[in-house]
């Protein structure tokens, strides 16, 4: 952390979302609903798999996890853009940026690497539903988990690495509502062009390359389907419809913004609200709309509270 202390920047300045007071005001009781709405409907997802049964299985298992990553995903920005909205100077601490990076990169790689174990896991129950128990044992669900949190802190100081040592000198205003490697960098004292590879070969061809892998699976599935039920494929699409969804919604900007890491527009910081309020406000929705098991399970639950008031 000794390049970080030699910074002479202290503070950076979030340039956030602009517009009128009025826009603000709005933007602010939205994004704070957004949020309610994120840290409920991911924490009852938790309660509900932790409570029922008949949903302690290896899918919901990850699933949990995949709700508590969103929450700490939308709590490493969204809190401090609703402030900022509140406040005309928008800064942050030299430390606290960096720190933020690491959090976002940190539980990103989780969030990838819980995107392709439940992926795996839809495989292993359509195509090999005999042996599912087997290959998706609580140990597996577990490493899975590991590797998750090991994949997401080696590729968060892979790239932290290189940005800890920079001479940050000069400017200091960034053209977002929050910390992020492609942005940062471009206040360095130094010629920040290659440093365009490292980012793009990190978190962009990370990124696009699990996208393609993830497709590729839910297409792989579907073809085994298509093959062995005569070209009836309605169950498997619903099955994977919901997965399929949360993929696209978190992996385009991710692509978008990594692909090209120097942007010369502020279109990504809107494009990645989607990653950090919309897609995890709608993951609960999407698998409790799409996922019958959830529902009943809902209604078992409100059942029982039901049941206690009666007594």
């Amino acid at each position: 952390m000794e390049g970080l202390n030699a910074s002479i920047v202290s503070k950076l300045v979030l340039l956030g979302l602009s517009g009128s007071w009025e826009t603000k005001a709005i933007l602010t009781v939205m994004f704070s609903l957004l949020y309610l709405g994120i840290i409920l409907g991911n924490l009852f997802i938790v309660f509900l798999v932790i409570a029922d049964s008949h949903l302690h299985s290896p899918m919901y298992f990850l699933l949990a996890n995949l709700s508590l990553i969103d929450v700490g995903l939308s709590s490493t920005t969204v809190p401090k853009m609703i402030l900022d909205l509140l406040n005309e100077y928008k800064t942050i601490s030299f430390q606290s940026c960096m720190a933020q990076i690491c959090f976002i990169h940190i539980i990103g790689g989780v969030e990838m690497v819980l995107l392709i174990a439940m992926a795996f896991d839809r495989y292993a129950a359509i195509c090999k539903p005999l042996h599912y128990l087997n290959i998706m044992s609580p140990k597996r669900c577990i490493l899975f988990v590991i590797i998750g949190w090991v994949t997401g802190v080696i590729h968060s100081m892979s790239q932290f690495s290189f940005v800890m040592n920079l001479p940050f000198c000069g400017p200091n205003t960034i053209d977002s509502f929050y910390c992020d490697f492609p942005r940062v960098i471009q206040l360095a004292c130094s010629d920040a062009d290659k440093f365009e590879f490292v980012i793009a070969a990190n978190s962009g061809f990370m990124s696009l390359i699990t996208f393609f892998l993830l497709f590729l699976s839910y297409a792989f599935i579907l073809v085994t389907v298509w093959k062995r039920s005569s070209g009836d494929l309605s169950k498997a699409l619903v099955t994977l419809s919901a997965h399929i969804t949360v993929v696209v919604l978190f992996f385009t900007p991710c692509v978008f913004l990594y692909m090209w890491p120097f942007p010369t527009s502020s279109v990504d910081k809107y494009l990645f609200i989607a990653d950090f309020a919309l897609t995890p406000v709608l993951n609960p929705i999407i698998y409790t709309l799409r996922n019958k098991e959830i529902q009943i399970a809902v209604k078992r639950l409100s059942k029982q509270k039901n049941y206690v008031r009666f007594c």
